[in-house]
């Protein structure tokens, strides 16, 4: 069981590619929080993550808050905004400018993504394709408290089919006019993100914590591989234990310092979450979508699931369908 793609796949990933931005210096880009432009950009998204990709060139990029160190960004160069803050990019570190709220909007005429030119007229060039990723926060996002406010990744030295390049390709075509450019765009945003996400995994220390960190460990990442395969299954802490090879007091201990949820904890927020999408699916009754992850009874789902996020299931699935007028 791949746990990192089961976890995409269940907060619903979704990727789109919104600016195509060549610039000459001197030149800045200020984005807003995704929290203010969400609904105009990825409505019915809970969560939105912005991205920068460097395609030639060089830039900075620092948070909007002014907090943490600007980045210096090169060629094949990545800068993730897992929070969704707000940042800037820019010719030169230190600079500013002022978001234009206008410009985030979903085109019904055009596709996206929208070209971007700015800057002075300088010899300094530079591109840049930013983009946003949207998912779901609840009932159970495992990966998003794990990442860090900013989150960089540079360029393999043997870039080669790198994402940067495939985004490359794919733009050259779209300026060809082909059908479909748009999606190709959006679904290399998503593979982007994994790669991203790769990459940070292996640069995580030996004494890190965190859920990404309990992927990496060889018995953390088998408890989580064992759940993730069999969410429905009847696990106990000691079935779990027994299964990767350690006692039930070293696991208890090891799998909360790494992940922060006990394991039994773990494996109730995840089944809630499967649920959760189980009862957006047409014609699947509340007992159904309780029995699919593992609860006996259609009492015991609607008490599990009440006691985590709020409301009973039925509740939650009323709130999540989209009104007649939608």
């Amino acid at each position: 069981m791949d746990v990192l793609s089961d976890v995409l796949r269940a907060v619903r990933l979704t990727g789109a590619l919104y600016f195509d931005i060549e610039a000459s210096a001197p030149w800045v880009g200020e984005s807003p929080s995704t929290g203010e432009i969400a609904a105009a950009i990825m409505p019915g998204a809970e969560h939105v993550i912005s991205f920068h990709a460097i395609i030639a060139g060089s830039c900075w990029a620092a948070l909007g808050d002014g907090s943490g160190t600007s980045l210096l960004l090169n060629a094949g160069d990545v800068v993730v905004f897992p929070g969704g803050a707000s940042n800037v990019l820019g010719s030169s570190p230190g600079i500013r400018g002022k978001p234009d709220l206008t410009m985030y909007y979903r085109p019904v005429e055009t596709d996206l993504p929208f070209t971007v030119l700015t800057g002075g007229g300088g010899k300094e060039r530079t591109r840049v394709i930013c983009g946003y990723l949207g998912c779901d926060v609840r009932p159970f996002n495992p990966l998003l408290s794990t990442l860090p406010a900013v989150l960089c990744v540079r360029a393999p030295a043997d870039s080669s089919g790198w994402v940067t390049d495939l985004f490359r390709v794919a733009l050259a075509e779209g300026g060809s006019k082909r059908a479909g450019t748009e999606t190709i765009l959006a679904k290399l945003s998503e593979l982007m993100f994994v790669e991203v996400l790769r990459r940070h995994i292996e640069t995580l220390s030996a004494d890190s914590s965190g859920w990404l960190s309990g992927l990496r460990d060889p018995h953390i990442g088998a408890a989580l591989r064992l759940i993730h395969a069999r969410p429905a299954e009847d696990w106990t802490l000691e079935r779990l234990a027994q299964g990767i090879g350690l006692s039930r007091s070293v696991f208890a201990s090891r799998f909360a310092a790494y992940v922060g949820v006990s394991p039994m904890h773990y494996v109730a927020r995840w089944r809630l979450q499967l649920a959760s999408r189980l009862l957006e699916q047409p014609g699947m009754s509340v007992a159904e979508a309780g029995c699919e992850v593992g609860y006996e009874s259609e009492a015991a789902f609607n008490r599990a699931f009440k006691k985590f996020i709020g409301v009973p299931p039925g509740e939650w699935r009323k709130r999540r369908q989209p009104s007649p007028a939608q």
